[in-house]
């Protein structure tokens, strides 16, 4: 069955870096699109960034253009999100999300940015 696991989560500062990390399996992960979404405290989901199955495509939510980076390793089933420049508004609960129409979903790592 497919699997989501993400991890990475944490507390930082502002003005940090966190690395997230979604490790997929079930399924043939260099074959589908993938996500991430997030959802902060008593908001709605919101996606952040989105990557094609060959990472050669990459699109962003505007908030978060030139501070996060999306990126895969399909030899290792992987999905990567690179957070710098962390602002107390990116605090949520980060969740990958497989396939397009995001059919397939992680339980989520939840990132705080405090001092």
């Amino acid at each position: 069955q497919v699997q989501l696991v993400e991890s990475g989560g944490g507390l930082v500062q502002p003005e940090g870096s966190l690395r997230l990390s979604c490790a997929a399996s079930g399924f043939t992960f260099s074959t589908y699109y993938m996500n991430w979404v997030r959802q902060a405290p008593g908001k709605g989901l919101e996606w952040v960034s989105s990557i094609n199955s060959d990472g050669s495509i990459t699109t962003y939510i505007d908030s978060v253009k030139g501070r996060f980076t999306i990126s895969r390793d399909n030899a290792k089933n992987t999905l990567y999100l690179q957070m710098n420049s962390l602002k107390s508004e990116d605090t949520a609960v980060y969740f990958c999300a497989a396939d397009y129409n995001m059919n397939y979903w992680g339980k989520g790592t939840l990132v705080t940015v405090s001092s």
